[in-house]
């Protein structure tokens, strides 16, 4: 691992980070639900938040510094991260609220939006990214959410029907599609796809880890259309496929 001193002077010798990332880290430190991060464009961490560190199974800051997604993740976990990383540096493209469950020592499972912004240089040259992933939560108290919505989530969740979508959603709920959106983002900051996405998502893993449901079942019964629907739409949110998720998990 090169130290965090040597990491700073190799990525500022030629380039001035636009931000002090330092600062950003500490600020960050004040919110548990978000893992903060700062990277060079080789994908090490130049600046982290205590959260992060901790989430991750680590003592210290300076123990994460330098290292890559890889190296604190293992296997598929740390591969999905480190694409992510290498898109954004190569195209200069954001990654912005990308849904994902993420896994962290001790073993356990927790929903995100991750966020992703290059950083340039005064020349404008990529060097590095900035980012974040913040926990999903219910945002208000239960009993502020309408009766038809809890009904309609009810019946999504006890059946997992292939044909919900957004427009079904909507109807049971007896709203319009943009009321729908405003619901869902107020209550769990979710785009309605994401939502539906998530809860399929939660069942399939729950199956994965208690029963011996095959692959291909499991996916049939979290209302996916074939097996291989099904473990695209996994690895996207986990970072990993079906087959591999249940090892990890048991």
């Amino acid at each position: 691992m090169i130290p965090r001193t040597k990491l700073l002077q190799e990525v500022t010798s030629e380039r001035e980070w636009s931000v002090d990332v330092d600062l950003l880290s500490e600020l960050f430190d004040s919110t548990p639900d978000t893992a903060f991060f700062v990277k060079d464009a080789q994908g090490r961490y130049i600046a982290v938040n205590d959260s992060l560190v901790r989430r991750h199974g680590w003592r210290e800051k300076r123990d994460v510094i330098g290292k890559r997604s890889a190296d604190i993740c293992a296997g598929d976990l740390g591969s999905i991260p480190t694409q992510q990383d290498e898109k954004v540096v190569r195209t200069g493209k954001a990654l912005l609220n990308q849904l994902e469950m993420q896994w962290y020592r001790p073993p356990t499972m927790t929903w995100c939006l991750t966020t992703k912004l290059p950083m340039k240089d005064a020349d404008g040259t990529i060097i590095g990214l900035i980012g974040f992933s913040r926990d999903v939560r219910i945002l208000v108290d239960p009993e502020e959410i309408p009766t038809a919505f809890a009904k309609a989530l009810a019946e999504f969740e006890e059946h997992l029907t292939p044909d919900v979508n957004p427009v079904w959603f909507a109807q049971k709920s007896k709203l319009t599609s943009r009321r729908l959106a405003m619901l869902t983002k107020k209550i769990f900051d979710l785009t309605p796809g994401q939502f539906i996405a998530k809860i399929r998502i939660d069942a399939a893993t729950r199956l994965l880890r208690e029963t011996e449901l095959s692959v291909s079942a499991i996916a049939h019964q979290c209302g996916f259309y074939d097996h291989s629907a099904f473990t695209r739409a996994f690895r996207k949110a986990t970072g990993t496929t079906p087959r591999s998720f249940r090892k990890l998990a048991r």
